[in-house]
Parts: structure tokens; C-alpha cells; sequence
């Protein structure tokens, strides 16, 4: 039987402070496959962790400029090519009338955008984390604060690492089996 793979290391700090301080320590050590959790935003956590700007607004603006446009050829389509109608003397691309449908096809799609893209770039839906499987980490959501260095971070090593984290100022560290 072969032994499980491990998904990395999990790290319990007993305050914000100690946590942000251990995350910039970490990224500037050459540690990037990290995440942090804890019970409330931290605004500070995301630039310690060395995070990058999330891709979600370009994700939007491409779904906005595609419902828009979209909406408006569609418009356009019908009343000057498909089926084209004299009402009082109208031209048949008179754009006023198709600002509405425009406007909501943009914002319609664009919505859409956001939540598949959200749902996609955060690997959505997982029902089941490694990190499920430490006791302890049920209290994240409550007043626990934790740091997770994955295995596939090119800086990990078992032992190094778990020191590291100790030094750091870590309550408790355990190693998080990977599941899959």
C-alpha cells in the first residue's frame, strides 16, 4: 500500500499580526503556493501572501462588451434586414429605441460573467478540501487564524518548513494528507 501524498502544511497563529508578519516572511523567503484563513477579511493578508490582482474585472468587461454588442446587432438584425417595419415614418435603424435592450443585455451578461468567472478562477464548486480533514481547522471560521503552505510550492520541504512556521511564531503545525 503506498503512503498518501501530502498536500502540505497547516499552521495555526494566535493573533492577525502574527500571521500577516509570518505571511511576509514567507513570500519574501520564496514561498508562493500559500493561502491564509481566518474569521474576518484582513485587507493587509492578500499583498503579504504576495497574492496577484485577480482577473475577474477583465473577465466582466468582456462579458459586459459581449452582451451589449450582442444586443445591439440582434436589434439592429431584425429591424433592418429580417423584418423590417415603416412604423410613422421611423428609419429602421433608429438606435434610440435600442439603448433599453442594450443597456439590459449588458448588464445581464456581465452579472452572468462575474459568477462563472468567480466560480471558475477560485476552482469552484470543491465539495471537499484537504484541509477538512485537520480537527482544528473547524475553528477558522470562528477565531482561528491559519496558514497553509502547499507540497507543490518549490520551496517545500517537510521538515524545513515545519521549522520555519515554528519559528514564525506558530501555535501548532500539522501535515495535511492530500485526498485525491
Amino acid at each position: 500500500m503506498t503512503e498518501p501524498r501530502d498536500y502540505g502544511l497547516l499552521a495555526e497563529f494566535p493573533d492577525t499580526p502574527s500571521l500577516i508578519h509570518a505571511s511576509e516572511e514567507l513570500n519574501a523567503k520564496g514561498y508562493r503556493r500559500t493561502d491564509a484563513y481566518t474569521p474576518f477579511p484582513v485587507e493587509e493578508l492578500a499583498e503579504a501572501l504576495g497574492q496577484k490582482r485577480t482577473r475577474i474585472p477583465l473577465v466582466v468587461l468582456t462579458g459586459a462588451l459581449i452582451g451589449g454588442i450582442s444586443g445591439y446587432l440582434l436589434q439592429w438584425w431584425i429591424c433592418t434586414i429580417d423584418y423590417p417595419l415603416n412604423i410613422g415614418g421611423r428609419p429602421p435603424h433608429s438606435w434610440p429605441a435600442f439603448i433599453p435592450i442594450t443597456f439590459e443585455l449588458t448588464i445581464l451578461t456581465a452579472s452572468l460573467f462575474a459568477v462563472l468567472g468567480m466560480l471558475g478562477l477560485n476552482g469552484l464548486p470543491r465539495p471537499h478540501h484537504p484541509l477538512f480533514g485537520v480537527p482544528a481547522f473547524a475553528r477558522a471560521s470562528v477565531d482561528g487564524y491559519f496558514l497553509c503552505i502547499e507540497a507543490t510550492d518549490p520551496q517545500y520541504d517537510n521538515v524545513v518548513t515545519r521549522r520555519l512556521l515554528m519559528e514564525l511564531g506558530a501555535k501548532e503545525v500539522w501535515s495535511v494528507p492530500d485526498v485525491a
